[in-house]
């Protein structure tokens, strides 16, 4: 591209040269070597009127100074051809010089490549090397951990054997000595059992006898509370004998600690009894109960039948 882009300028300064040398040799022609004089006018008729005189063209001197411009621009052609032919060769040069460097550097680089896989070979021989003489290491110290493993197992093994055998001796004069102890507290043992299992039972028969007569009491003391309840219910009831006559009914009355009625179920009865046994309940508000927490614990849902008397 170099080249053709010279050639051009150079074809181009060419005939630029020859137009303005030929413009030139025109202008010479024409103002240095004709000359026109022309008459000057006088009115006095006595003046000597002069010939008229022309300059003739040397026409050696004008092939002188073609033949001179002719070779001015033979010598900036042949310039101009040496500085192309000059550009060419140090283009063709840099171009060998690119192509040899381009070659040495892709034979660097093959040898390169070539010592990297050597390297790796080798790496890679002596990394199985070094693997085997671990593993030839490691198999060594295994035989030896082995060997010293045997020797302390037998080492341990006698001794615990004479251990064994005193333990042995021990253990049965231990076993004898222990039998006529296990003996001796197990005889014990069942005396104290039997003694206990007595006083036991000496102690569930009063506890029986206590909680006999306890439940005797606790259930008196209900019936007198709920005789008192009944009673109270009576008195706030409204009674109507010819529809409650030989009726009753069963309530299930629950009591706060301070005997005030917390609520009323019908458990079964006449239905106009268990009417009017529920609004004198509820009517009465507060009942009759005991201060005997155990008493009341009985009967906080208290049972009473109300048969209405008349």
């Amino acid at each position: 591209m170099l080249q053709k882009y010279d050639r051009a300028t150079l074809i181009k300064a060419i005939w630029l040269s020859i137009i303005l040398h030929l413009g030139l040799i025109t202008v010479l022609f024409i103002g240095d070597f004709t000359t026109e004089t022309k008459p000057k006018k006088n009115t006095s008729p006595a003046q000597k009127v002069e010939p008229i005189e022309a300059t003739v063209v040397d026409a050696t001197k004008l092939q002188k100074a073609i033949n001179k411009i002719k070779k001015q621009k033979a010598d900036d052609a042949a310039a101009e051809k040496r500085r192309i032919k000059n550009i060419e060769k140090r283009a063709n040069d840099a171009k060998k010089r690119r192509a040899k460097e381009e070659a040495r550097i892709k034979k660097l680089e093959k040898q390169r490549k070539k010592k990297e896989q050597e390297k790796k070979r080798a790496d890679q021989a002596a990394k199985e090397a070094n693997a085997k003489a671990a593993n030839a290491e490691k198999v060594r110290k295994q035989k030896e951990q082995e060997k010293q493993k045997a020797e302390d197992a037998a080492a341990q093994a006698r001794t615990k054997r004479l251990k064994a055998e005193a333990a042995a001796k021990k253990s049965d004069d231990l076993r004898k000595k222990q039998l006529a102890e296990r003996k001796r507290k197990e005889k014990a043992a069942a005396d104290k059992i039997a003694r206990e299992k007595l006083l036991a039972e000496q102690m569930a028969a009063e506890m029986a006898t206590r909680n006999k007569a306890r439940q005797q009491q606790m259930m008196s003391e209900i019936q007198r509370y709920a005789a008192l309840i009944t009673n109270v219910i009576d008195q706030n009831m409204i009674n109507d004998r010819s529809t409650m006559e030989g009726k009753s009914c069963k309530l299930k009355i629950s009591l706060a600690p301070s005997g005030f009625v917390t609520q009323v179920h019908v458990i079964n009865g006449d239905g106009v009894v268990c009417e009017a046994a529920k609004r004198a309940v509820y009517k009465a508000g507060t009942l009759p109960v005991s201060k005997d927490p155990e008493i009341f614990k009985e009967m906080r849902n208290i049972d009473v039948i109300v048969v209405p008397e008349f």
